[in-house]
């Protein structure tokens, strides 16, 4: 039996501790930032404001003390983007040697264009923490997770023996894991197609039909995979799970905050109205589309899509001007 802490009690980090407390065999806890958010889930048995209609178990375990940090065999870490390092900060003198710590957290550190995985580890090690830590990716919307939809993902760590160990541990009759060593393009892939997302929905919320959606999704990929290899992932990693499984449902799904966040630039709402409007709810591909293009150009890689996704999140430019500048784009040869 191992005891798993899900860090953060946001909509993915409820699902995941669901469908590990519903597959048995280990101990759980859900761990929120506050010994307050905690009392007010337990309280409800429902965690009200980012999963709500979902019931949670009277036994599983939620809290917001460190002992559950400490006690954890395998941490996974569902933190956003924005938040992680100074959590990190905060709770890492509770973290012990031996630990395994997943990263489940699609997005990129903005100040440092970071990996949440490269986050982790620049976080713990000046504390003399070397833990093995790995991430985890995939087409998995939190609702379909937590209501037992099956779903499959991936789970890297450089380590084989570890993921499979992660694998073993975590999969069950609605939660199916594959294993992968290329951390870098599980991590790039399921942080980078939220930007993408957003394009297809401002496609969408401009009126435009499935053309349009077809060909953000298949460029996108191709920019995705640029950017990538280029920071040393797998181009095989793009064109499964993490890469391209993702990139569809969330830029098809009705269900994705990032494809909403995009269908209401579509529509002409204005960006701070989108985000005041989510409730507390991140989309994570609003700050990773900055971070994308860091550090495209920092290895000379093209990426038009996120290069137009930036000008319209950060200085406002009109979503159909940006639709009719990638299509008036000098035509190219595809790979």
């Amino acid at each position: 039996m191992s005891r798993i802490t899900v860090l953060g009690s946001g909509a993915w980090g409820t699902a995941i501790a669901l469908s590990l407390y519903r597959r048995g065999g280990h101990q759980v806890a859900l761990w929120a930032h506050s010994p307050e958010l905690a009392q007010q889930i337990i309280g409800a048995r429902e965690n009200t404001q980012f999963l709500p209609g979902i019931p949670l178990p009277a036994d599983l375990a939620i809290t917001g003390e460190s002992d559950a940090i400490t006690a954890a065999d395998i941490l996974v870490s569902v933190i956003p983007s924005e938040f992680l390092r100074p959590t990190l900060l905060r709770i890492r003198t509770h973290l012990r040697a031996g630990q395994f710590v997943v990263s489940a957290t699609k997005g990129l550190e903005d100040r440092t264009l970071s990996r949440m995985t490269q986050v982790l580890s620049a976080t713990l090690e000046p504390a003399g923490l070397l833990l093995s830590i790995g991430a985890l990716s995939g087409p998995s919307f939190a609702l379909e997770v937590a209501q037992g939809q099956p779903t499959a993902v991936t789970v890297a760590f450089s380590d084989p023996q570890i993921a499979a160990l992660i694998q073993q541990e975590f999969s069950s009759e609605t939660l199916r894991l594959y294993t992968s060593t290329d951390v870098i393009g599980v991590e790039l892939g399921g942080a980078l197609k939220n930007v993408i997302a957003i394009a297809a929905g401002v496609a969408a919320g401009a009126g435009l039909g499935h053309n349009s959606t077809a060909a953000l999704i298949t460029r996108g990929i191709a920019e995705i995979t640029r950017l990538a290899t280029a920071c040393g992932a797998r181009r095989e990693t793009l064109a499964g799970l993490s890469g391209i499984g993702d990139l569809v449902l969330t830029c098809t799904g009705s269900l994705s905050r990032n494809r909403s966040v995009g269908q209401a630039l579509g529509q002409g709402r204005q960006l701070p109205e989108i985000l005041e409007s989510l409730g507390g709810k991140v989309a994570e591909g609003v700050l990773t589309s900055r971070a994308a293009l860091g550090l495209a150009r920092k290895h000379g890689v093209e990426m038009p899509i996120t290069e137009q996704m930036e000008l319209i999140l950060d200085e406002g430019k009109d979503p159909r001007e940006a639709i009719r500048d990638l299509m008036l784009r000098p035509g190219k040869e595809e790979h």
